[in-house]
């Protein structure tokens, strides 16, 4: 007999002793995707509000990147503004600030990767390491506290604790070294401050995803693991961080399309005339420059090219991701 004349006969033996599966299929295979969806009318329901918001943040905005090929006016409108072509991002590459922000929001793009990015990735192996179930929850619930402060409190802190007048740690300073250190004011240390209040703010909340990748790990592997002889670091070197390699991998692909995306609101509010020529990014240039010199066209084609490079940083490390045996993300 045939190998497909022998699955055959066992899909027909299984059906005979399973009657209600045979039903299932054949009920599942009859239904269309417009009965599908009045079945699951409910879960698409649940979809909308998540839809609505990427259509109308996230998609319809993309129509205004055509005026950056523009000479745009408000009082003409897309549709009656001169077109200029690449004139827009041709002055901006000439422009002698180009290089200053293109290397300070470099800058800032690599200290996010070498000292943010693996921070929630060392807390939550630390946190899986805990015992006692409640004790971890209740630092969880200290530790994500912080992503829900916006950039105005946490820059109030900071000053707070960093400032020459009376600050608690400008007193301990001056109490060990004899004098006060301005902190918010010297370049040298802005980019220090910038990354303490990321790394703050946002590794509690960060911890999300790889705590959640770290409940799928298999019970079974750690316990082979000390049946071997394997100790805590052997475990944790050679089971869990295998199993949560493609998450890791994953999250550092979408961190490097945010690569040239330091944020505005942080870096606006931490900087000042004298830290300025460190403080400068791209998005902030595109604030001052859009919003008060009316500088639209001008503006948006500065975050188009930064757009573009966050696309290529993705497709890249996407591709690379695959090369090395990784799924990616598509």
């Amino acid at each position: 007999m045939e190998r497909s004349d022998a699955s055959a006969v066992e899909t027909e033996i299984s059906g005979l002793n399973n009657p209600g599966i045979e039903a299932a299929q054949k009920t599942k295979s009859n239904i269309s995707p417009f009965q599908r969806i009045i079945r699951d009318k409910w879960l698409y329901v649940l979809l909308l509000p998540g839809l609505a918001y990427f259509i109308i943040f996230k998609y319809l905005p993309m129509w205004g990147v055509v005026i950056a090929f523009q000479d745009y006016s408000p009082f003409k409108g897309v549709f009656g503004s001169e077109w200029v072509g690449f004139d827009n991002f041709t002055n901006f590459f000439k422009n002698p600030d180009f290089f200053r922000l293109l290397k300070n929001t470099a800058i800032f793009a690599v200290l996010n990767l070498v000292f943010f990015f693996p921070a929630p990735i060392i807390l939550s192996l630390l946190l899986n390491e805990l015992r006692s179930n409640s004790y971890k929850r209740v630092m969880q619930t200290f530790i994500y506290v912080p992503h829900f402060m916006s950039w105005v409190i946490i820059a109030s802190i900071t000053y707070v604790f960093f400032t020459t007048s009376g600050g608690v740690v400008n007193e301990i300073v001056e109490q060990i070294y004899g004098r006060k250190m301005d902190f918010l004011s010297a370049p040298e240390w802005f980019r220090p401050l910038i990354m303490l209040q990321i790394i703050w703010k946002e590794t509690g909340w960060g911890t999300v995803i790889f705590l959640a990748a770290l409940t799928a790990v298999d019970k079974e592997q750690y316990e082979a693991a000390i049946v071997d002889g394997a100790g805590r670091f052997r475990r944790l070197w050679h089971v869990t961080l295998p199993a949560i390699r493609s998450t890791i991998i994953v999250m550092l692909i979408l961190q490097l399309g945010r690569f040239l995306d330091t944020g505005f609101q942080q870096i606006y509010l931490m900087s000042n005339s004298l830290n300025r020529g460190v403080a400068d990014v791209f998005d902030t240039y595109v604030y001052f420059v859009g919003i008060t010199q009316g500088a639209y066209s001008y503006s948006t084609a500065v975050g188009l090219f930064k757009s573009i490079i966050g696309i290529i940083l993705v497709l890249g490390s996407n591709k690379l991701a695959k090369k090395f045996g990784e799924e990616g993300i598509f």
